[in-house]
């Protein structure tokens, strides 16, 4: 009895205990959290948006003339360069009539030879003579078109590039100027990127570009604007179109995703930099925990311009740099809510991200 007394009067002594701690704190422990300062900086910053790396320019190859494919020398992937015979057509019957014409071409060429001498010898009048130097004009130009078609039967690259699609094989016929081969030229590869509106607002701070990707390594690869459509799509962003500065990257291939990085000029406009993980919207505003002196925590509403390299955000209104920011775990927070701070990550939390 004694001993079940003493249990009871223990168990009592708690109750009371936790009690009178829960009605002297206005919160209750329950997180840890880790918190950072905001960072001051100028109006210079960068953003940062998803783009995917496209061939320039596609160029549509086919025959200047009509005929049987006799022969194609690459396929689909291959590289070529500006010169290279991609493929050829039967053009046994364009020598034929190439023949044909050279030999009546070196026969009449013969008789205006006859007709000039007999002219200089006043045998011949003028209007003759001038029909005769006529007629091998026009087999001359006749010559001349026939042999054109006959050089047409073989197909060159007009510039180095990447054979993308091979439409016809060997042994059929095509008419002149069908597509056969589809050429993605080389080096000209560019990066479409679809900017916000407040971004396109702002563009005459855009003041550099470059990509990167997880396939090019830590390597930043220099862009150039070309230009930005002035007309939003359906998804209210405005099209930017650039193209590689200088060297291209070897590892670039059409259809590869990017981040693309902006360069903002310094617009005379200080601002608070803090990382993006503390941010969390409520009602469509952003807010971010504030952690007060006694240890609780309370949701202050800022003014973000974008997000920046590095997992930042730059704030323009709603912070100090004194504030005590909470930078991760926000979800799990609730107003009035009293924290514990981390000083360290912990050997488990690598990363510092619970």
């Amino acid at each position: 009895m004694k001993i079940r007394g003493f249990i009871s009067a223990a168990l009592l002594s708690c109750i009371l205990a936790a009690c009178s701690n829960s009605g002297g704190d206005s919160g209750v422990l329950s997180h840890s959290v880790y918190i950072c300062k905001p960072e001051a900086t100028d109006g210079s910053s960068s953003l940062t948006f998803p783009g995917v790396v496209k061939e320039n320019e596609n160029v549509s190859l086919g025959f200047k003339t009509a005929g049987q494919i006799k022969r194609i020398f690459v396929k689909e992937g291959d590289h070529v360069r500006t010169g290279q015979l991609l493929a050829e057509l039967d053009a046994e019957d364009y020598k034929l009539g190439v023949e044909a014409l050279q030999i009546q071409y070196d026969q009449v060429s013969q008789e205006v030879d006859r007709a000039r001498r007999l002219f200089e010898n006043k045998s011949m009048s003028q209007n003759d003579y001038d029909k005769a130097v006529a007629g091998l004009k026009q087999l001359g130009v006749q010559l001349q078109a026939n042999k054109n078609k006959l050089a047409y039967t073989r197909l060159y690259a007009p510039t180095s590039g990447i054979v993308e699609s091979v439409g016809y094989s060997a042994a059929e016929m095509v008419d002149a100027g069908t597509p056969v081969f589809t050429l993605m030229t080389a080096g000209g590869m560019e990066v479409t990127c679809d900017i916000p509106a407040t971004a396109y607002g702002e563009r005459e701070r855009f003041s550099s570009f470059s990509c990167s990707s997880p396939y090019l390594g830590d390597e930043q690869v220099p862009l150039r604007l070309i230009g930005i459509i002035p007309k939003a799509n359906s998804s209210q962003l405005y099209r930017m179109n650039l193209t590689f500065a200088g060297n291209q990257a070897k590892s670039v291939t059409a259809g590869m995703n990017v981040e693309v990085t902006i360069g903002m000029a310094d617009n005379g406009d200080s601002g608070l930099l803090i990382p993006s993980s503390a941010l969390f919207t409520k009602d469509e505003k952003e807010y971010v925990w504030i952690m007060k002196n006694d240890s609780t925590v309370s949701a202050q509403p800022v003014v973000t311009e974008g997000r920046l390299r590095g997992g930042m955000v730059k704030v323009t209104e709603g912070l100090s740099p004194t504030d005590n920011v909470v930078r991760a775990g926000v979800s799990m927070l609730t107003a009035g809510e009293k924290v514990r701070v981390i000083e360290k990550p912990s050997k488990t939390n690598v990363g510092g991200l619970l």
